[in-house]
């Protein structure tokens, strides 16, 4: 690697690494308030917190990858346009192509990278996210139930134990289990135990020797029923709400899980479209990384100009729109209106477009005709409305001044 493409390639990496710490960090501000509540004041540990803190931020910096290889390829061809090194080196007998080389390697790594998150770290973060997730049910859930207390923490259950082993093996039990109709459920039982489902995720209370007492509302029907084993799943106060706050980003699907998914609703006739278009997301958006590298470099060096600011806010714009275009065609995709795979590349068909004929403008030294425009655009509408609020405030104080009341000395 030649000594020019040496400093380019730790210069993006620089960059790239403030700027996914950066986003991610944005992204996790709002989990970071959740978990503070939490912690302060719901009774989630701190280190149950920061493990899961941990096992989101995978799902973060999938996100921000691309992003930030667009991001760190601007900010250095408009550092180099800025202190005239990129004259310097077109001088030298550098071309545009012979620069961009240490972006398209790292664009390419980064690809890699970002295609080893989604199909590996990223589903293996999930499931430990869910497991973790599990176990503070089941912590919980063990935490709760007090010897010779009634416990009114579940929803439509009261649970009062007179006593607890230190196996949590709850002795003597009795449950008074009310359902939403108004049925009334008495459970007296000898003896308790709450078992893990980690299959579903899910804490049950495992009733042995004992007898249930049901009752309709009205008060009309009675029944007595004699066991020697019955169960009856728990839902864990804030725990619930924890997890359905949290897993909202941990529903994605790993490759195989999607493939059984398809396969599956194939041979029961039902609709593939909603699983094919994830299918497809997984290869579609790490390509992003290969178009935002070249990406970055032409709007670096065509708006040295405006300043590292601007050259921010245009990238922050293609981003955006990069965004909107996915989710849009994702949803039509799913929908069944256009095709399911081919809709997750329809974002990186027109980013494509774009780069190609921002580069050709860049290698021809020819100028964005259409940035001017709306460049000029975006100035003469700040003016109008500038000078409209100039305008419409210099009217209210004159007119505030002739309702004044004259005074004569």
């Amino acid at each position: 690697m030649k000594t020019i493409h040496r400093y380019l390639f730790i210069e993006l990496l620089k960059i790239f690494s403030i700027s996914v710490v950066f986003v991610t960090t944005i992204f996790l501000l709002e989990q970071m308030l959740f978990m503070s509540d939490m912690i302060a004041n719901r009774g989630l540990t701190f280190w149950e917190g920061l493990n899961l803190m941990a096992f989101t931020c995978p799902v973060f910096m999938v996100i921000s990858l691309p992003f930030s290889v667009l991001v760190a390829a601007g900010a250095v061809f408009n550092q180099i346009c800025g202190d005239n090194e990129y004259i310097a080196m077109k001088t030298s007998g550098w071309s545009f192509f012979f620069l961009i080389r240490p972006v398209m390697l790292f664009s390419v790594l980064v690809y890699i990278a970002t295609n080893f998150a989604i199909f590996y770290i990223s589903p293996w973060a999930t499931q430990s996210f869910r497991e973790e997730i599990f176990r503070i049910m089941q912590r919980r859930a063990h935490i709760d139930i007090k010897p010779k207390t009634f416990n009114y923490d579940f929803q439509n259950l009261v649970l009062y134990v007179n006593d607890k082993n230190e196996e949590n093996i709850l002795i003597d039990v009795f449950v008074a289990d009310k359902s939403d109709n108004g049925d009334l459920k008495i459970i007296l039982a000898k003896q308790g135990v709450i078992i893990s489902d980690p299959g579903t995720f899910k804490i049950k209370l495992q009733f042995k020797d004992g007898t249930v007492h049901d009752m309709t509302k009205d008060g009309k029907s009675y029944n007595i029923l004699d066991f020697a084993r019955y169960e009856r799943y728990l839902e864990i106060p804030d725990v619930e709400r924890l997890k359905k706050r949290l897993t909202r980003r941990h529903k994605d699907l790993s490759y195989s899980e999607l493939k059984k998914k398809i396969r599956k609703n194939q041979a029961e006739g039902k609709n593939t479209d909603r699983y094919e278009v994830r299918l497809s997301k997984k290869f579609s958006y790490p390509f992003a990384c290969l178009i935002f590298g070249v990406l970055g470099a032409t709007l670096g060096i065509k708006l040295n100009r405006s300043g590292k600011s601007g050259g921010m806010l245009v990238s922050l714009f293609v981003v955006v729109l990069y965004y909107i275009t996915m989710i849009f065609s994702q949803n039509l995709g799913s929908h069944g209106l256009i095709n399911p795979t081919f809709s997750m590349w329809i974002p990186n068909i027109w980013l494509f477009a774009l780069t190609f004929y921002l580069a050709w403008k860049t290698v021809h030294e020819t100028p964005f005709t259409i940035f001017i425009q709306l460049r000029d655009f975006c100035i003469s509408g700040f003016e109008f409305f500038r000078n409209f609020y100039k305008r419409k405030t210099l009217e209210k104080q004159r007119q505030n001044s002739a309702t004044l009341p004259f005074k004569r000395n």
